[in-house]
């Protein structure tokens, strides 16, 4: 039997005839289900928003609150998230029981044997976007038949024209510009953290384009130890300057490209972990804020759920709630631990440079003394200066971003 609603429980609770159901922005409802996506728990929000009965929700598939409105390629791209054991975000619409309909931003994290929605009303400007984007899928289905996972790859084109590179990072855009708005409507201060992440993250994805032209310039760089190499032989017996300074950039070159090999290149690099590991630190900081609120209702609701034991839902939310807490944390330290080892690595390739200054200037030197060859080797000396230059900058913006990324950490 309910408690004594107060005068603004009854008040949301006076449902209009048709549009929307009453979801305060202040509000936050989840639900959990099994591996399957049958309904296992919720909270007093959910049942009053979706306007059913527990005995009507529990045990019933939570596909019971989807709306006709919503493409099926969104589920196709969320069940392929969440069976990853991956936290998924997604821009939902669902219909209530009286025939109202409510969005919601979801985030979705595995829990135990199967996995714990958490839900706000969306207020951003995205949500206005999506909105667009979601009819626009639902009509080439409708029109054109497709199957989900068509629409799932017109929905990824849709995002691309955007300016994300995946579903993921738009989810993750997504969820932080709606605690952003959410926050700022109700005049709180709790998404600063988020806000700091957020502009981390930023630092690391630019770090990786930084890294990515590094690459570039190395590889650009590899003809030049072998045109010197070319000259030295016309010009000078074995050992001199230009043969040294040729053998030396030819084994940086080298030593670098194998560096960059192991540490740079490919998914598994420092700097792509770097960057997966800012972007799965603040997706969680996300979800933490929701759980943590998820947690403050439930332990404030003293309502009789039937057939829920609410003592047990407040257990499992408030240990999924540290559980995150502590992935968060340990995300951040290998944010830290890589970005400290950019910074050596930065500052060993700096050394590496150094030590080449000085044997390129005594082969300026060389060439000035061979007027046959020298033209030919002092554009290709040039053409090491300017890359050292190049090099160099870049590195310092490397190392730039490491230590702003880590002081963001602190």
């Amino acid at each position: 039997m309910d408690f004594a609603v107060s005068y603004v429980d009854r008040r949301i609770e006076q449902r209009p005839k048709s549009g929307e159901a009453p979801f305060a922005l202040n509000e936050v409802f989840f639900s959990r289900t099994d591996g399957q996506g049958t309904i296992r728990a919720g909270n007093y929000v959910f049942k009053r928003v979706s306007n059913y009965s527990w005995e009507e929700l529990l045990g019933a598939p939570h596909s019971v609150i989807r709306h006709p409105d919503m493409p099926r390629g969104v589920f196709h791209i969320f069940w392929e998230t969440i069976k990853q054991g991956k936290i998924m975000g997604a821009y939902v619409k669902n219909r209530a029981k009286d025939g109202l309909h409510y969005w919601v931003y979801a985030v979705i994290v595995p829990c135990g044997d199967g996995y714990l929605s958490a839900r706000i009303k969306p207020s951003s400007k995205v949500f206005s976007e999506i909105q667009r984007d979601y009819a626009e899928l639902l009509k080439a289905e409708q029109e054109y038949s497709l199957q989900p996972e068509d629409s799932a790859a017109n929905m990824l084109e849709i995002l691309n024209a955007k300016g994300f590179a995946s579903y993921e990072e738009f989810a993750l855009h997504a969820l932080c510009e709606e605690l952003l708005a959410r926050s700022e409507a109700l005049g709180n201060n709790s998404c600063l953290n988020i806000d700091n992440l957020r502009k981390m993250l930023t630092n690391a994805n630019t770090l990786v384009e930084e890294t990515e032209g590094l690459v570039q310039d190395f590889e650009a760089m590899n003809t030049i130890p072998h045109n010197l190499r070319v000259i030295a032989s016309r010009i000078e017996p074995s050992g001199g300057p230009v043969t040294v300074l040729s053998q030396n950039y030819g084994a940086m070159s080298r030593e670098m490209s194998d560096w960059f090999s192991a540490h740079v290149m490919g998914k598994n690099s420092n700097f792509a972990a770097l960057q997966d590991s800012v972007h799965n630190s603040l997706f969680v900081e996300c979800m933490v804020q929701m759980l943590t609120e998820c947690n403050d209702q439930l332990q404030k609701e003293r309502r009789d759920l039937d057939g829920i034991d609410m003592s047990t839902e407040r257990d499992i939310l408030a240990e999924l709630v540290k559980t995150q807490v502590k992935d968060a944390e340990a995300g951040m330290q290998k944010v830290d631990s890589e970005a400290e080892r950019i910074l050596r690595a930065c500052q060993v390739m700096h050394r590496h440079f150094l030590g080449l200054s000085s044997t390129r200037v005594l082969c300026k030197i060389e060439s000035a003394r061979l007027p046959e060859s020298g033209e030919t080797l002092s554009d290709i000396i040039d053409q090491l200066g300017n890359f050292q230059e190049r090099i160099s900058q870049r590195l310092e913006r490397i190392a730039n971003l490491s230590t702003d990324i880590r002081a963001v950490e602190d």
